[in-house]
């Protein structure tokens, strides 16, 4: 998990990469089927936020355990699912699912994920578009 040498600190003593990887690890101990990550790398900066998300990956990739996660992030949400689960501005309800089959290790700059947030981001915009002729 990238935590050897805190065994002994206290946890407002480590990192926000070091606090996220720790939070990862206690959900990992129970062995559980599914994990429910809400923003969970929001509170780090972007080369901490990235290599969270390799380590992540790595990790997923070794345990198969389902990962659910809520992001605002686009990019992060693209490089990291399998599915990206888009909602409306309004009420919480689904108003896209978009599959994200792109193979894996994956790059950032893979076209055909940056082609996946140029999408989403478009469905953002319309919905901004309308909300706004609405709201006159």
């Amino acid at each position: 998990m990238g935590l050897t040498g805190t065994e002994y600190k206290y946890p407002s003593q480590l990192s926000g990469g070091m606090r996220q990887r720790l939070a990862l690890a206690r959900a990992l101990a129970v062995e559980p089927k599914i994990i429910l990550m809400d923003e969970p790398f929001a509170a780090v900066d972007a080369l901490t936020r990235e290599k969270l998300q390799d380590d992540l990956l790595r990790i997923w990739d070794e345990t198969k355990v389902i990962i659910v996660m809520v992001t605002h992030d686009t990019a992060e949400a693209v490089y990291l699912s399998d599915e990206v689960v888009i909602f409306s501005p309004g009420p919480g309800s689904i108003r896209n699912r978009i599959p994200v089959d792109v193979k894996r290790p994956r790059a950032r700059s893979d076209p055909e994920l940056i082609d996946i947030q140029e999408r989403i981001f478009a469905m953002f915009q319309y919905d901004l578009n309308q909300e706004s002729e609405y709201s006159i």
